[in-house]
């Protein structure tokens, strides 16, 4: 073990029925595994077990989920309990109990059949708000179950160090049968037939009604789709299949350890689809075999003519998909190709399911070798096996959020085009408003609200109590739309400082700002602070990040009360789906805001205040100033909403939010007195363009003291 595991502390510190109903003890934790048997009132009722001891656990906080799992004889889970987390939507958002009701789900599980379905179980049922949380208990209990089950034999999994079926490779002198047919027969190739009602009849099991009242109009016997496959990387098998001198052609293209794979459709259906793109992925299939699953991309990828083999029918797809050798697929085990078929239900709505045609390479093309004994019996976790399931992880919630990962970058694309071209936008105070106010709209609307991808100054404290334990990118990446908003943040402190994500990205500011529009609409009067209490105020949003940074370095056991200073898991990710008192405080907060504008964001946020301290590093200055701004012009600092000016003329970038109104009001005809002042002058000087305007550092003295007259 690389560790002392954890199962000795809670096993002092849990109650056995906690675990399993009517459970009386726990007996001596095995020698040589972290496994202890649980006892109800007539002995032995299973074995009881951390998960975190076998698997990674870490959860979106950088911190391991601790489960007590209870699994029998038969490879069956027979309960379990959360013993200690430290997940902050959980602490303090979705209560526990909704977490721990999920987990009972698990309850029954065949961890035999999990095994054989490759360690997954196919539908998972998300709370809103803690996606990542959920992925990482499911897959951890699951992964962990199987570990000690075939550790201990049971449910007839057998033990990583006693082969279960002798082990087999490529036989080099095997023959190919001639024919299609006889191919087709002996399981060289293998078939998945459907036709229009089964597809139906599917989607229509599925929980969505929607799914079941879109039918296919066609008649149930019509075919949908007839595919096919081969490994065709085997050589009597490629051979026969594509010829000589295509297969000379595809030995050529795979390097030392990659395979190969044969893929054939015909029907309605499209296995590769309509969407595919040259350098992107096949999203319709995935090769699953065990654990490993792999969906092909573009250079792994390659069209096919014909089949050699006589008798063979006409495809409308024909193609050849080549395994990496990393992938870790063993040609001589079993695998299987899923198909995913997808029926849309709205707009931007869709249900799914899959359908496997399955494949086992024939004994003929096999010969028996003597299985290796492993290196090390006693290891329980493999790091470079638990690296990889960890990735896998990684990547399945990814792919799950392709949609969204598309849309944030659309935005952060326009945003930072915006920025960039802001001279040209800001020439109309109309356009810049709507501008702002539909991305301010979609922020709220697809960010926060749908996708939850609302930052928190929660991130930065588990960032650095990360650095202090041992950082790991892994942990982060398991929210991929805050892993990529970070990023952003991170570039853009050094080109606009902390307004490009508090000013544009940020939901819960983009909520009060709107809410702040409307009670505009409505008449509402609104206060503008004294600006010697507007200065005293300010500060406050540093000292709560401040004291939370400090607790949280401390590790006392209330710093994580304190994030609740922040609304967003309330007005964002939970949308208002808590308690009265957490809904009260941010309710309060919003109506503040109807007559003090983004109050909270200039009073209050300790995540601005982390992003203002950094911000200073920022290298570049857009936004443009006149000399007389200030002295003697107040109008930019009287029409900022958040008071980010000073009447003095400077603007603090601790506090601008990069509306980019300065810059509207730095080219307005109507407002800036030093615009219209140079129309008037060139109008006097004998009617020149007035549509770009010079540099005022050609006034004259004489055109100094006028200003100051104005």
């Amino acid at each position: 073990m690389a560790q002392a595991p954890h199962l000795p502390r809670y096993l002092a510190e849990a109650a056995p029925d906690s675990i399993v109903a009517g459970a009386t003890g726990f007996g001596e934790m095995r020698t040589d595994l972290p496994v202890a048997p649980i006892l109800g009132p007539e002995g032995q009722i299973g074995w009881v077990f951390v998960n975190s001891d076998f698997v990674g656990t870490t959860g979106y906080s950088g911190k391991p989920i601790h489960i007590m799992v209870a699994v029998d004889d038969d490879a069956r889970i027979i309960g379990l309990n959360l013993v200690q987390h430290w997940e902050p939507i959980v602490l303090i958002g979705i209560p526990e109990i909704r977490i721990r009701t999920l987990m009972q789900e698990h309850v029954g599980m065949d961890l035999a059949a999990a095994a054989a379905a490759g360690g997954s179980v196919e539908k998972l049922n998300i709370i809103s708000g803690v996606t990542v949380t959920i992925m990482v208990i499911d897959d951890s209990i699951v992964r962990s179950g199987i570990r000690v089950a075939r550790a201990l034999g049971l449910g007839g999994l057998a033990p990583p160090d006693e082969p279960a079926d002798p082990r087999f490779e490529i036989d080099p002198a095997a023959v190919a049968a001639p024919g299609w047919m006889t191919l087709l027969g002996d399981g060289t190739l293998r078939r998945m037939s459907l036709d229009v009602g089964q597809v139906n009849d599917a989607f229509a099991e599925l929980d969505d009604p929607r799914a079941a009242a879109r039918p296919l109009a066609d008649p149930p016997e019509t075919s949908f789709i007839d595919l096919y496959t081969a490994l065709v990387s085997v050589p009597a098998i490629g051979e026969r299949l594509l010829g000589l001198a295509e297969h000379a052609n595809l030995r050529r293209w795979l390097n030392e350890g990659e395979h190969a794979i044969l893929v054939a459709g015909r029907g309605r259906y499209s296995f590769k689809g309509s969407g595919y793109v040259r350098g992107g992925l096949f999203d319709r299939i995935v090769l699953v075999q065990g654990d490993m699953s792999l969906r092909f991309r573009d250079r792994d990828h390659r069209r096919l003519g014909e089949i050699a083999a006589s008798g063979s029918p006409r495809f409308a797809e024909l193609d050849l998909f080549r395994i990496p050798a990393d992938a870790g697929f063993d040609p001589t085990e079993p695998w299987r190709l899923q198909l995913l078929v997808q029926r849309d239900l709205a707009a931007l709505e869709r249900a799914f399911t899959t359908f496997d045609l399955a494949y086992q390479l024939p004994l003929p093309y096999l010969r028996e070798i003597p299985r290796a004994v492993a290196p090390n019996p006693d290891m329980v976790q493999d790091t470079e096996a638990e690296r990889a399931a960890q990735l896998a992880l990684i990547e399945r919630i990814w792919q799950d959020r392709a949609w969204e990962i598309a849309g944030l970058l659309v935005m952060l694309s326009v945003l930072t085009g915006a920025f960039f071209f802001q001279m040209v936008l800001t020439r109309s105070e109309r356009a810049v408003y709507w501008f702002r106010m539909g991305f301010l709209s979609f922020s709220l609307v697809f960010l926060g609200w749908y996708a939850a991808a609302q930052l928190s100054v929660v991130n930065i404290l588990s960032l650095v109590q990360s650095m202090r334990s041992g950082f790991s990118w892994q942990a982060f990446m398991l929210d991929p739309l805050t892993f990529i908003l970070w990023w952003a943040v991170a570039a853009a402190l050094i080109f606009w400082g902390r307004g490009a994500y508090c000013g544009w990205l940020c939901p819960f500011g983009a909520l009060q700002e709107l809410t702040n529009q409307i009670a505009r609409a409505l008449r509402v009067p609104q206060i503008k602070m004294p600006w010697t209490l507007h200065e005293r105020l300010w500060p406050m949003k540093y000292i709560i990040f401040l004291v939370m940074f400090a607790a949280s370095l401390a590790a006392v056991p209330w710093a994580s009360q304190l994030n609740e200073v922040e609304p967003f898991k309330t007005a964002i990710v939970l949308r208002f789906d808590r308690a009265w008192p957490f809904v009260t405080f941010a309710l309060a907060l919003l109506f503040i805001g109807l007559f003090v504008e983004r109050f909270y964001c200039r009073y209050l946020c300790p995540l601005g205040a982390a992003l203002a301290i950094p911000a200073r590093i920022r290298m570049f200055d857009w936004l443009k100033r006149y000399p007389e701004c200030g002295r003697p012009c107040q109008t930019c600092a009287n029409e900022c909403f958040v008071q980010a000016i000073h009447p003095t003329g400077e603007i603090n970038p601790n506090e601008c939010l990069n509306c980019m109104h300065c810059q509207v009001l730095y080219q307005s005809k109507s407002k800036c007195p030093v615009v219209i002042r140079q129309i008037k002058r060139r109008a006097a000087v004998g009617g020149k363009p007035t549509g770009a305007l010079d540099s005022f550092h050609t006034d004259t003295l004489a055109d100094r003291k006028e200003k100051t007259h104005v």
